[in-house]
């Protein structure tokens, strides 16, 4: 069971991987637009993240930490998805996203890695 959840571990690193490698390449670039990857990434982070909030069978009782982590890293997540989203809309319609909400989701993604590692 230990094995089964470190891989799901993999895919969650894979997925936030994804989502701000592809962020920092836009910023980088210099061209500061969401692309459909960074939807792919959030999509692999969420769903594996979700995933590693079940019980897995592991001699861990969970205290009121480990709740306040998950929904704290799930609403930062909601956030995420929706700036990325307003700002694909934005795109559709021929308008550029705001430097702000841009930065944002960058900002914002690497603190969902920085509660997920630090936050025991």
């Amino acid at each position: 069971m230990q094995t089964l959840r470190e891989i799901v571990v993999f895919i969650h690193l894979l997925g936030f991987a994804t989502l701000f490698g592809a962020w920092l390449a836009q910023a980088v670039g210099g061209k500061r637009e969401f692309t459909t990857l960074m939807n792919i990434g959030l999509a692999i982070a969420g769903v594996a993240g979700l995933i590693l909030a079940a019980p897995w069978g592991i001699d861990f009782t969970p205290g009121m930490s480990f709740y306040l982590k998950i929904t704290v890293k799930l609403v930062v997540l909601i956030v995420i998805g929706a700036l990325i989203g307003i700002g694909m809309g934005r795109q559709k319609r021929g308008a550029a996203v705001p430097a702000g909400m841009f930065w944002a989701v960058g900002a914002l993604t690497l603190l969902n890695a920085i509660l997920g590692f630090f936050w025991h």
